[in-house]
């Protein structure tokens, strides 16, 4: 029973994710609620799989790295994120009303639609900011981290997380519904509660469609030339359409690249990172 829920802990995650959406959405529950739920219960299964199943067990975040997680969460969660709920949908508008409607789709075919259009502009985003010295700058605060664990995932800079929320924008701008967006989020947030796990998953078949954390382990691999990979936000086809999927594999050393490390202090707490990152942009 326990290698059964090892190997299928994602799928189960995203399942009870989109469970829960449906029946909001059957029950007439805000939506918002439900996709809220099942990403907390996600984020919960992580952290439970971090105990049973380690993939390190130096890899369990500190006292320390908790306050600077959490900060970070707080800053992204309380500020940024309810600013890019409250502006996007009038940057849509403003830009110019579109002749596509993808309102008038059937639901499921529009969330189809709109994962792909978000996950590739979070793709392309993602890819920027490992090749532009600026908005390096902004994302070596999420590659600071030594180790990988369910909350490291929240570090993040606050600029990073807002220029990501405007893959939202090319969705809206086709007109698509509240519903559509609110399903891309219950698909795709539980699966980045598990990517930063500390677990020794085994994906198999499901690493070819969502970004797993057994794939995103590459990701923050501190060699550049294994990192520059698997930079899909949830999903991994677009890692597979532009050639940058890379299959699980055992990562030993995680962290900045060399090239940042004698810059960044990649130690230092979430406020210090926050002040390194403006300087470090001021002058690329």
């Amino acid at each position: 029973m326990k290698a059964y829920l090892r190997n299928r802990l994602l799928p189960i995650a995203v399942a009870q994710s989109l469970l829960l959406f449906a029946l909001a959405l059957a029950a007439d529950v805000p939506l918002a609620a439900a996709v809220l739920a099942g990403t907390l219960i996600a984020l919960g299964l992580a952290i439970l799989a971090e105990r049973l199943w380690p993939y390190r067990d130096d890899w369990h975040a500190d006292r320390r790295e908790l306050i600077d997680d959490a900060s970070s969460a707080g800053v992204v969660l309380l500020a940024i994120d309810p600013l890019l709920k409250s502006t996007l949908p009038i940057l849509a508008v403003a830009l110019y009303p579109s002749a596509v409607t993808l309102a008038s789709w059937p639901l499921f075919a529009e969330i189809l639609v709109v994962s792909l259009l978000i996950e590739l502009g979070k793709y392309l985003s993602h890819r920027a900011h490992h090749q532009f010295a600026p908005l390096w700058c902004l994302h070596a605060m999420h590659h600071s981290p030594e180790k990988l664990n369910a909350v490291n995932g929240f570090r993040v800079h606050p600029l990073n997380y807002l220029i990501n929320g405007l893959a939202v924008l090319p969705p809206l701008y086709l007109g698509a519904s509240p519903e559509a967006v609110f399903g891309y989020l219950a698909l795709t947030q539980p699966v980045q509660m598990l990517q930063h796990a500390n677990a020794d998953l085994h994906n198999g078949f499901w690493n070819h469609v969502f970004s797993s954390n057994e794939l995103h382990r590459w990701h923050h691999a501190a060699d550049a030339h294994v990192g520059h990979a698997n930079y899909g936000n949830a999903l991994a086809i677009w890692d597979q359409v532009f050639g940058t999927w890379r299959g699980p594999g055992h990562v030993v050393d995680i962290g900045l690249f060399a090239r940042s490390r004698a810059k960044y202090p990649a130690r230092a707490g979430y406020w210090r990172q926050l002040l390194a990152c403006g300087v470090c942009c001021a002058r690329a």
